[in-house]
């Protein structure tokens, strides 16, 4: 079994590559920071780019929620590096249609365009993934909102962390897609994929072929 043409495979029929996007918001690859929140702190700045295609996506999820189709489970999403034309995944996750409760649609996709602190869980806020990474790598954060995750997110992301102008090692990239109940994942056999079988397969995959790279906790396979 070919893991990497697997891998690839998945990749080119969901347009990873082509429909990716710069995370940041960037100068060259220092990244750009504002204010944020009523204790005022320093925030990486998603790109707009970004902010459109997770809107675009979670709209998606959120009529099929509105209408009653039942066609879309959530949203699959990656972070990633391109190198030599190819998609190496920094981390992995989704974003369920269904909040905690069961029938409510989820507080991290609902009034997506307002939705700035948590945002399908690219959120400004503590708690989600670019505020909790705010905290490692700008100044001005309290100790007891840094965590070990995002330290590591940090120092793989950043040439150096607890800098006033945080530069990446490399340009940042970003890919989401709703996930309707009918897709495919990367083993074709497996038929329809729900999102977290998807999820798990995804990480499990990735985690054999690009374990230097992937930030992945959870499915991943321990050196």
């Amino acid at each position: 079994m070919d893991k990497i043409k697997i891998w690839n495979d998945f990749c080119k029929e969901y347009n990873v590559l082509e429909k990716g996007v710069p995370l940041f918001e960037t100068d060259g690859l220092f990244v750009n920071s504002f204010d944020y929140g009523k204790k005022v702190r320093k925030i990486l700045k998603r790109n707009e780019e970004m902010e459109n295609l997770v809107i675009s996506e979670v709209n998606k999820v959120i009529d099929d929620f509105n209408s009653g189709k039942e066609d879309y489970e959530g949203l699959i999403y990656m972070m990633y590096w391109k190198r030599d034309n190819g998609v190496i995944p920094l981390y992995i996750g989704k974003s369920e249609k269904y909040g905690r409760k069961g029938g409510n649609l989820s507080i991290n996709i609902a009034n997506i365009e307002r939705n700035r602190g948590k945002f399908c869980r690219w959120g400004y806020n503590y708690a989600y993934h670019i505020g909790d990474l705010s905290a490692i790598v700008l100044p001005g954060h309290s100790d007891k909102k840094k965590n070990r995750k995002y330290k590591e997110w940090g120092d793989r992301l950043f040439e150096e962390v607890n800098s006033i102008t945080p530069k990446l090692r490399e340009e940042t990239y970003f890919w989401i897609r709703a996930w309707r109940k009918e897709d495919i994942g990367p083993w074709e056999e497996f038929g329809q994929t729900s999102l977290t079988f998807l999820e798990y397969l995804l990480i499990g995959l990735a985690s054999d072929i690009f374990t230097d790279t992937l930030l992945n906790y959870e499915g991943v396979n321990r050196k």
